[in-house]
This record gives structure tokens, C-alpha cells and sequence, in this order.
């Protein structure tokens, strides 16, 4: 692929959406890229490589400090990599947590749908329980409490 590479080649090849490109820009995740003397970005392989790199943590579920982090060790790698294992077991503490609560969430809802009677909406023990959380055997599925949840 050539050299100059323009913001709609570098979208398609890293799997990333424009305006989310022009967003790593902005917050300094991506290195603002050299312009053409009309003003186009022009990216470069490294710009390349840096956006496969936030966008495949994004998909691991790093927050974006984290990836800022990351990205900030990666650009010195002479250094120990202790901070980087801090953060990646921060995040597994982060997906174990979000894991145990959509297990809680999973149980909840199996045993609402098997306390339906299928009788009329009045007497529906699904409608019931999601009107009165305290009717719920378990407290601990609110998944908007976990950190970094997407629900």
C-alpha cells in the first residue's frame, strides 16, 4: 500500500470509522498526520499500525486511559513492562466482575420466566419482578454499576 495513505484508506484498513480516527486525533491517542498541500490528512504505516493497536484494546474492553497508558509504554519499550501487566490485570479484574454479574443477571432472568404462570399481564411474575427489585433473588446484576460496561 502506498506511503500516502488518506483517512477513507486507513478506515478501511484498520477496521476503524473516519469520525472515529479524527477522535483518536483529537484526544491524542493518534499523532496528528502530515497534510497534503490540499489540506488532506495523509496517514503513514505507523499511524496504521497505532490504530490497529487501540482499536484491537478496544475490543479487549480497555478504557481509553488505559490504552493512552499503553500506548505511552509502547512508545518506550526499553522500559519493564510491570505497568503493563497492572493494567491488563485491571482489566481482567474489570471482565471477571462483568462476567459474574451477567451470570447473576442469566439466573435472575432464568428463574422470572420459569415463575410465569403464562396466565394474563396482571399476573405475569416477570412484569412483577421488573416493577420491584426487591423481588429479585439476587441484588448483584445491575450491570451499569460494573466499570467499563457498555449496558
Amino acid at each position: 500500500m502506498p506511503r500516502n495513505r488518506t483517512i477513507g484508506r486507513v478506515a478501511r484498513k484498520t477496521g476503524c470509522k473516519v469520525q472515529t480516527i479524527r477522535y483518536y486525533e483529537e484526544i491524542g491517542l493518534l499523532p496528528p498526520p502530515d497534510r497534503s498541500e490540499g489540506n488532506q490528512r495523509i496517514y503513514d504505516q505507523a499511524h496504521v499500525e497505532r490504530l490497529r493497536f487501540v482499536r484491537h484494546s478496544r475490543e479487549l474492553g480497555f478504557p481509553l486511559a488505559a490504552i493512552r497508558e499503553l500506548l505511552s509504554l509502547a512508545d518506550k519499550p526499553e522500559q519493564s513492562c510491570e505497568a503493563a501487566d497492572r493494567i491488563a490485570n485491571s482489566q481482567l479484574e474489570s471482565v471477571n466482575a462483568r462476567i459474574a454479574s451477567l451470570q447473576s443477571l442469566k439466573a435472575e432472568l432464568e428463574r422470572m420466566i420459569q415463575q410465569c404462570r403464562g396466565g394474563s399481564v396482571s399476573d405475569c411474575r416477570i412484569i412483577e419482578v421488573l416493577g420491584d427489585h426487591a423481588l429479585c433473588a439476587s441484588g448483584d446484576h445491575d450491570l451499569a454499576k460494573i466499570p467499563n460496561s457498555k449496558f
